[in-house]
């Protein structure tokens, strides 16, 4: 297979000697992978998502409260729940020899609807026939030689950093494949307990669900959400941002963003108004303004990238 760092190390900028950081997207998930060049301590990272870290090149020592300080190498993951700070040292960076590592952050619909798939396929020991929560469940999961994670993260970084037009299916395909090959290991707690934790009220679940299915219905209100939840207005409002940590509001707008994205990219003839319609908007220029929020970007600039990245094909 070919390094996945090849392209990525081609066209990488250096803007300062630590944490070089460069985002490589799609609509379910986001590849940081960052490019240290000198000698650090004492790097504090933390992500409101949970995420998978690794090693490409060099090495870094961890710190973690409840955990014991250890050496991070090439071949080695970590999953780490939400809002769990690290602390890194990178002894060994310099100009001529970069640390580099990544951190990668997946939908949760996308981790739900595999773990689901996959109870459903394979039988689990337990009183509910289905994975069990550990005690544990709120520290990282260390990894090391696991040859099967280690060969689908190659491919999926490979896919990320890669200009093919099928980049975004792949992407999809190869994270469903490591979600299942995590839930074959000790990662399992971290990634259900992260599931778990999205949706901790079946209420504010049936909501969610409910936005999902009425996405493009222009006339969701949150009164009529929160009247659904069995809750007062201000409650229900309360009670999805503790859960969810965002507004029901901008929760449905990222959703349709999300959507937005998708008929940008699956659209040959589609216009900027079509998509703000389809996607449950009321208004083009909210729409706009909404595209430009969440994804720094406005939609016709995003629409015009499409464009010229399919003519150079």
């Amino acid at each position: 297979m070919k390094n996945p760092l090849l392209l990525h190390n081609k066209n990488r900028k250096f803007e300062t000697l630590v944490e070089n950081i460069t985002k490589y997207t799609t609509g379910i998930a986001e590849l940081y992978i960052f490019d240290i060049l000198k000698n650090v301590e004492q790097v504090k990272f933390e992500l409101d998502k949970p995420f998978l870290a690794g090693m490409l090149a060099g090495k870094k020592i961890i710190h973690i409260d409840g955990m014991k300080c250890f050496e991070f190498l090439p071949g080695e993951f970590l999953i780490v729940p939400d809002n769990k700070a690290l602390t890194i040292d990178f002894p060994e960076a310099s100009k001529e020899n970069t640390t580099q590592c990544f951190a990668l952050t997946i939908d949760t619909d996308i981790i739900a609807q595999t773990v689901d798939y996959f109870n459903s396929k394979v039988a689990i020991e337990d009183e509910n026939n289905n994975w069990k929560y550990y005690d544990d469940k709120e520290l990282p999961a260390h990894l090391i030689h696991n040859e099967s994670v280690k060969n689908v993260v190659n491919r999926l970084v490979n896919a990320f950093v890669s200009s093919d037009t099928s980049k975004d299916m792949i992407v999809e395909l190869t994270l469903k494949e490591l979600i299942i090959r995590l839930l074959q290991t000790k990662a399992r707690q971290v990634i259900l307990y992260s599931v778990n934790t999205q949706i901790n009220d079946t209420r504010i679940g049936e909501v969610v669900k409910y936005i999902k299915q009425h996405l493009t219905d222009k006339n969701i209100k949150i009164d009529d959400l929160a009247n659904l939840a069995c809750m007062s207005t201000s409650h229900f409002y309360k009670q999805f941002k503790n859960t969810l940590k965002i507004s029901p509001v901008d929760y449905i707008n990222n959703e349709r963003i999300k959507f937005a994205k998708k008929l940008l990219s699956n659209g040959k003839n589609i216009n900027i108004t079509d998509v703000a319609y389809k996607s449950g908007f009321n208004s083009v220029s909210y729409f706009n303004r909404m595209f430009k929020k969440y994804e720094m970007i406005t939609p016709s600039a995003y629409l015009k990238a499409l464009r010229l990245k399919a003519q150079k094909k």
